[in-house]
């Protein structure tokens, strides 16, 4: 046999290789548990059993075994999974690990998911692609709290198959009581959260038992192994009988004969000549190609598009699509609102504040969006539903949320993709939440907008100026309201029109309901911010003097307007200058602890980064610093403008 007869068989081996694994169904699942339950070991022995561990791989598993092995003189399978430096130092997982490998039967990504507390947000990662989760329990130690909050999350994010890997059974002496009281507890508390199916094992990750192999330790248990259940669980996906969803996630424009709109399908199908809408506009046409890229894993024209295929459709008409638009069935439409219920897994140590503007990323839609109250969070360890102001980190909560713009949705228990929602930050970028939608609120469908036929223009003309919010902030002491109140006398002298809204004096009365947690402060400079936006449609120069500590307040606040009518002017006193003016003697209480949540001793105050100005009171005086600022309007033109002005 020559050489070019080898190859050929090689090729033809490869080829049909490659063939039967296109035809095997793919699962994804997720171990999570608690700490050292034993999840990276149980996907080490999956690795090693299925034989897809190279011999190199095998070689410095074995080396770090010796440095940082936890099971003697044994190979440490964790290992093989816990790649990170910190991970192999302490014996646990911190980031989501994913692997991959296969039998006869299908095709499997697992993912290991932390055990502490503190990751639980990589975990809610992990479980938010997966169709199966494995639930891993230490046999010695039973039900924890973490295996009532992983499990509470695996439910909430929709997998409907769980198996019950009661681990490490060996340590008990392979004991069928403890198993079968560990099964019964776990059943009993996971009674209300809709599982199709739920499968309890008996398990030693480290020995293999009951892994790929029955367990010749256990002749008491006659269930599948855990592969075997893999193998044969039934996960189909009902996506295709859903109605046809598409989320835009380009406007596809290579020249001017070809506009397609391209994305993945969320559910669905959808052929040539259907009848389609925008959900967001309601606007109406018909599907006239469905394409895929030929000669690049595409086949150009298709008959039809299904569930999770990526497609560009073109449409019979030219209407206005944009990404994030959402093309769905003109007979069975999402819903469409800026007002919504949701569940919410908060996933930032900065808790979440009710009233705080944050950005909320809903397929490839990105609007403002803000929590207006939560309804309750959740008891993982009793699921009671409690009282809240705020949500700290990793956990759950009933939300309410408003949108700034409405936004397309189905029900995340209807459809995974079109219910799904990320809550940034609107500063650093940082993913703070994770949120499935329950339903769309109506609650105001009478309330419009009531056209006006004065507008700001013409009440800004009259009275010679350019309406803007000064936005005075810094530090308790620092000068705002000495500096904002000479501004006004000096706008007041020059004919301008002009309101002071002061941190003091608004507590007397329009928020005269509020505290100084950070919450009431949220709402305290939200109450504000509008106030200060009515008056600039009013045509007036309005000055803000509040301490207003936080960047996102303040940001919701320019947001209101329009570009060119917030000022921020950063009274940049340092702490020790404004605690030794110390006017009211609010440092000094602060300091005793007379007064909490104080901004400069045990509240933090972020200084903007961009202000329009930064006034320093350690050089310049009020007055000087007060006509640094009317000067500043004069140049910027805020003080010159007649009748005729246009915005």
């Amino acid at each position: 046999m020559n050489a070019l007869t080898v190859n050929k068989l090689d090729t033809k081996a490869l080829v049909d290789y490659l063939a039967s694994h296109e035809k095997k169904s793919l699962l994804r699942f997720l171990t999570c548990g608690s700490v050292d339950d034993g999840k990276s070991t149980l996907i080490g022995r999956l690795l090693y059993d299925t034989k897809l561990i190279f011999e190199d791989q095998l070689a410095g598993i074995e080396r770090d075994s010796k440095k940082f092995g936890t099971v003697g003189e044994d190979i440490d399978l964790a290992l093989l999974v816990d790649g990170l430096q910190a991970e192999r130092e302490q014996g646990i997982t911190i980031d989501v690990a994913y692997r991959f490998f296969t039998t006869d039967k299908r095709k499997f990504i697992v993912a290991d998911t932390p055990g502490h507390e503190q990751y639980t947000r990589n975990m809610a990662t992990g479980a938010s692609n997966s169709d199966l989760a494995v639930i891993l329990i230490d046999a010695r130690k039973g039900i924890l709290t973490q295996t009532r909050r992983h499990s509470f999350i695996v439910s909430l994010l929709g997998i409907k198959h769980v198996v019950l890997a009661v681990n490490k059974i060996d340590l008990v002496g392979y004991d069928q009581a403890v198993f079968d009281q560990i099964a019964a507890d776990y059943k009993a508390f996971s009674a209300g959260f809709g599982f199709e199916t739920l499968q309890a094992i008996p398990v030693s990750a480290r020995y293999g038992d009951n892994v790929l192999e029955p367990s010749e330790s256990m002749p008491w248990y006659d269930g599948p192994t855990l592969v075997e259940h893999l193998e044969t669980v039934d996960i189909d996906s009902d996506l295709e009988n859903r109605p046809f969803r598409l989320p835009v996630q380009w406007v596809n424009r290579p020249n001017l004969n070809f506009r397609g709109f391209s994305g993945t399908i969320a559910s669905g199908t959808v052929r040539p000549g259907d009848a389609i809408v925008v959900a967001r506009t309601g606007k109406a046409s018909k599907i006239a190609r469905v394409v895929t890229m030929p000669g690049q894993g595409g086949d150009g024209d298709l008959a039809y598009g299904r569930a999770g295929q990526a497609v560009t459709v073109t449409l019979e008409d030219e209407i206005d699509i944009s990404r994030g638009d959402v093309i769905v069935p003109a007979a069975a439409r999402p819903e469409v609102s800026d007002q919504f219920q949701a569940h919410l897994i908060w996933m930032n140590e900065e808790p979440l504040l009710p009233g705080r503007p944050y950005i909320l990323k809903l397929g490839a839609k990105t609007v403002s969006a803000t929590v207006t109250a939560i309804k309750h969070k959740i008891d993982v360890n009793t699921f009671n539903e409690l009282a809240a102001k705020a949500l700290p980190l990793n956990e759950v909560a009933v939300v309410d949320i408003m949108t700034q713009e409405p936004v397309a949705f189905d029900a995340y228990s209807d459809d995974h993709a079109m219910g799904s929602f990320i809550v940034i930050d609107r500063v650093s970028n940082l993913t703070l939440g994770a949120g499935m939608i329950d339903r769309g609120l109506r609650r105001a469908t009478n309330v419009h907008w009531q056209a006006l036929d004065v507008s700001k223009a013409s009440r800004a003309g009259i009275k010679h100026q350019k309406p803007a919010v000064l936005w005075f902030t810094g530090l308790s002491g620092a000068g705002k309201s000495t500096i904002a109140n000479l501004v006004e006398k000096r706008l007041l002298s020059m004919n301008h029109h002009t309101y002071l809204l002061d941190g003091d004096n608004v507590r007397h009365g329009l928020n005269k309901d509020l505290g100084f947690s950070a919450e009431d402060r949220v709402e305290n400079i939200r109450r504000v911010a509008e106030v200060s936006r009515l008056m600039v449609d009013a045509g007036l120069v309005t000055l803000v003097s509040f301490i207003s500590p936080f960047r996102a307040e303040r940001q919701l606040a320019r947001d209101l307007v329009a570009p060119g009518e917030f000022i921020e002017i950063h009274v940049a006193t340092p702490l020790e200058v404004a605690e030794a003016r110390d006017v009211k003697g609010l440092y000094k209480k602060a300091r005793a602890g007379e007064l909490k949540n104080f901004t400069g001793i045990d509240s933090p105050y972020e200084a903007p980064d961009n202000a329009e100005l930064v006034l320093d009171t350690t050089r310049f005086s009020s007055e000087e610093l007060a006509g640094q600022i009317v000067a500043y309007m004069a140049e910027k033109g805020y003080l010159s403008f007649g009748p005729d002005y246009e915005i």
